[in-house]
């Protein structure tokens, strides 16, 4: 046990120290809801500050999730660090496990910074329970990504891992509605993707307390295909 809190010590240090996830996870969502959080308009039934919030703290969640893990997986299989983890006392559900919570430690920065731009500059006010619900929404959601990472991380090499995570999240980003609301035929397809039903949940959760069933259906239906994925694709790479 002590080797596998080490290792996942290790790799949530590692995280933090690296500049793309402190770019992509954390300055970016934070800039674009400062740069356009502040509009005085409405959107999905609650006020666009709070919309936009929720938005920026999906999008960075999601990021933090699937960038660093994905393309740091695909690292460690290429240089032997993945085999020489297998000579070691570290069961095979260690190596799992800290790559699971190094994944879920790291998108709570990115939820609180948004959170805190919200909250003290752009005044968004909401109940304290819904502050926390919808954090630990987002925090939950946010582990659909990281079997995508897995996935990712154990398919393609280091080089080709970063075009592959870019290919998949900006599109599901955009059309997920993160950066900017939907309408007409974008939303019918936006509705299909986690980001925008992970999004839809926060929005929910303010305008009326609740969350429908069909988000969670799309997040968690989502959730179990990627986690298939993963598992397929750690079998084929052990089998190499």
């Amino acid at each position: 046990m002590s080797a596998t809190l080490t290792l996942t010590k290790l790799d949530v240090m590692r995280v933090i120290r690296n500049g793309r996830y402190l770019i992509f996870a954390i300055a970016m969502p934070a800039a674009l809801y400062l740069i356009v959080g502040k509009q005085s308009t409405q959107a999905d039934g609650v006020d666009f500050k709070a919309y936009y919030m929720l938005a920026m703290a999906t999008y960075g969640a999601f990021a933090g999730a699937l960038m660093n893990n994905s393309i740091r997986i695909a690292t460690e299989r290429k240089s032997g660090w993945t085999r020489q983890l297998r000579l070691t006392p570290l069961p095979g559900w260690g190596y799992v496990f800290a790559k699971v919570v190094t994944s879920l430690a790291t998108t709570i920065p990115s939820v609180l910074v948004v959170f805190g731009i919200g909250a003290f500059l752009n005044h968004v006010e909401m109940p304290a329970w819904k502050w926390v619900v919808n954090a630990l929404v987002l925090w939950i959601a946010s582990m659909t990504f990281v079997s995508l990472a897995v996935a990712i991380g154990y398919r393609f090499d280091p080089e080709t891992a970063q075009p592959a995570v870019m290919l998949v999240f900006f599109p599901m980003a955009i059309l997920g509605g993160l950066w900017f609301p939907l309408g007409g035929t974008l939303e019918k397809i936006g509705k299909w993707f986690p980001t925008y039903q992970a999004h839809k949940l926060g929005t929910d959760i303010i305008s009326s307390g609740k969350v429908s069933a069909t988000s969670v259906a799309v997040v968690l239906g989502w959730g179990v295909l990627f986690a298939l994925l993963a598992v397929v694709s750690y079998r084929s790479a052990k089998e190499q």
